[in-house]
């Protein structure tokens, strides 16, 4: 069984929080089923589609890297992103832990989704896009590091899918379950 999860923006990615004198918000505050782990990570400071199963084996083929499970996301960037950082994009990133596989990226415009509490920071001289960014790797903060080395920095990270399943019109906060696989 697994529960589909739209995590908000700064929600931690586990049930407790280890640093008890601060209040962050961690799954606990939005899903009371014990015996449910997540399956992968999502940073504090992204939002979107997050994995919960109690079985352990399909958390591992979800969430280990050798099973190149394909994540989307919705980017918003600090620039108007130009063909070539898209291209860069495609043909793989040089990062400091290596080069990126191949990612699929295209340019979009901004998906209909929920106001982001607080708003991203908003500069009036420089614009923002939106790209939608598939990639089959899970390196730490890699779809930030990415564009951030094509020169376009990440405002606004959006998961909306991991595999076969999708975010579709699940808001923040809201989960549901999912019987059969």
């Amino acid at each position: 069984m697994i529960l589909l999860f739209n995590k908000p923006f700064d929600v931690l990615t586990q049930f407790t929080d280890r640093n008890s004198e601060t209040k962050r918000q961690t799954l606990s505050d939005f899903i009371d089923m014990p015996g449910y782990y997540a399956a992968g990570r999502l940073d504090k400071d992204s939002e979107g589609l997050l994995i919960l199963t109690n079985n352990g084996k399909l958390q591992h083929k979800l969430s280990h890297p050798k099973y190149n499970k394909e994540k989307g996301y919705w980017v918003q960037l600090d620039g108007e992103i130009s063909d070539e950082a898209i291209l860069q994009l495609q043909q793989g990133v040089s990062l400091k832990d290596g080069l990126t596989k191949p990612a699929k990226a295209r340019k979009i415009i901004q998906p209909k989704i929920w106001d982001r509490s607080p708003p991203i920071r908003v500069r009036q001289n420089i614009p923002t896009s939106w790209i939608e960014l598939f990639i089959s790797e899970g390196k730490n903060r890699q779809v930030r590091r990415m564009t951030a080395a094509v020169g376009f920095p990440t405002l606004r990270l959006i998961r909306f899918k991991i595999d076969q399943w999708q975010l579709k019109k699940l808001q923040p906060g809201e989960f549901i379950k999912i019987d059969h696989i």
